[in-house]
């Protein structure tokens, strides 16, 4: 049998860890087809080094651009990929142009498509991941689950339950394996001159909320008016798009902003266990400072993560600046302790039996 993984970012790097490292465990040979969708070494490579993961098999170098323009590269050369491949299973994960066009491709191709963290829905239309998740859900034979709401959001749009499968998030794996790869490292400290709780940890990446200095511009003093009542440095790692339009806009990070480079996972995850509160954007990072403990804040209309919220762990503010900050006042003295909603770390373990016992009928696994 041979696998296939489609993936181009590092959130789909760090949640198919697991996967691949299950069928590297079990010995199932496999292709990892990597689209280039982030291309920076520092959203990317390193990724792989620290993972310790094989490196891409395909490289298809699509880079950056538009949603039309990045799809219109990977398709044909996945259609190039996969035909030569011929593998009888695709994975791809969450909600990426990567995850579409491979789940596009390999459903025209007539090969089994299995969706890590299907069924998560926003309902913000204004978001190209909203898209790309519902599609990828209807091109799927394997709806993998992260939680039971996952699996309900499914059952209501009417998919059917013999695709359905409930798995647990692979974010709590790869959590485990790094936090153990972590504590090798240097105190956050040591690298970065701030003493434990005594930061805000800032992300800030989503097209709808950093492409439009309407938008961006209060977000960023929002989170100084926090800082500077609080006396808590922001250490904000810029991505690269956001990078792009502070220099367009002409936005100067206020003196409560710590500016840091696009940081390696282990780094990132240390600082996320070590911070007083999280803001973001993103969707891996409001599970993965739940799953940490953490308190966070989301700068967001709506949230695909509901889960987070219901247990306490998150509260979802708008992108209005009042609103971030009387958010992110209720939530930075927060009480941690709440429940893990994702899963028990064997996640990946789970999905490779699911696959693997369909695709060979129920005969004996590797």
């Amino acid at each position: 049998m041979k696998i296939a993984f489609v993936l181009g970012t590092r959130p789909e790097i760090i949640k198919l860890f697991p996967v691949i490292r299950e069928h590297i465990r079990r010995d199932i040979p496999f292709a990892i087809i990597h689209t280039n969708q982030h291309y920076s070494p520092e959203m990317d490579a390193v990724f792989f080094q620290q993972l310790h993961l094989p490196p891409a098999d395909y490289n298809l170098e699509v880079g950056s651009g538009t949603h039309g323009e990045q799809i219109g590269r990977m398709y044909p050369r996945l259609e190039s990929v996969l035909s030569k491949l011929k593998p009888e299973v695709v994975y791809v994960e969450g909600d990426t142009n990567s995850v579409l066009a491979g789940a596009l491709m390999a459903s025209r191709l007539g090969i089994p498509v299995a969706h890590v963290e299907a069924g998560l829905r926003s309902y913000d239309r204004r978001m190209p991941e909203e898209f790309n998740r519902i599609f990828a859900d209807h091109l799927s034979e394997y709806l993998l689950a992260p939680t039971e709401k996952a699996k309900q959001i499914l059952l209501g749009e009417g998919f059917p339950e013999s695709k359905i499968y409930l798995t647990g998030n692979t974010v709590v794996d790869a959590l485990n394996e790094v936090s153990r790869l972590g504590d090798k490292q240097k105190t956050v400290e040591l690298r970065w001159g701030v003493g434990k709780r005594s930061y805000i940890l800032v992300t800030l990446h989503r097209p709808e909320n950093v492409d439009y200095n309407t938008v961006l511009r209060p977000i960023i003093e929002a989170i100084d008016e926090l800082s500077t009542k609080f006396a808590l440095p922001a250490l904000f790692p810029v991505h690269p798009r956001t990078a792009k339009r502070l220099h367009e806009f002409g936005i100067s990070l206020p003196e409560s902003f710590v500016r840091l480079e696009a940081l390696d996972y282990l780094s990132f995850v240390q600082l996320e266990k070590e911070a007083r509160l999280v803001i973001t954007d993103s969707g891996g990072v409001q599970e993965e400072a739940c799953i940490l403990g953490v308190p966070c804040v989301t700068v967001r209309l709506k949230t695909e993560r509901p889960e987070t919220v219901e247990v306490g762990a998150n509260l979802v503010t708008g992108i209005e600046k009042e609103a971030i900050v009387a958010g992110a006042e209720k939530m930075i003295d927060k009480r941690t302790g709440w429940p893990n909603p994702f899963g028990d770390g064997k996640a990946g373990e789970r999905i490779v039996d699911i696959v693997m016992e369909r695709q060979t009928g129920g005969r004996s696994l590797p």
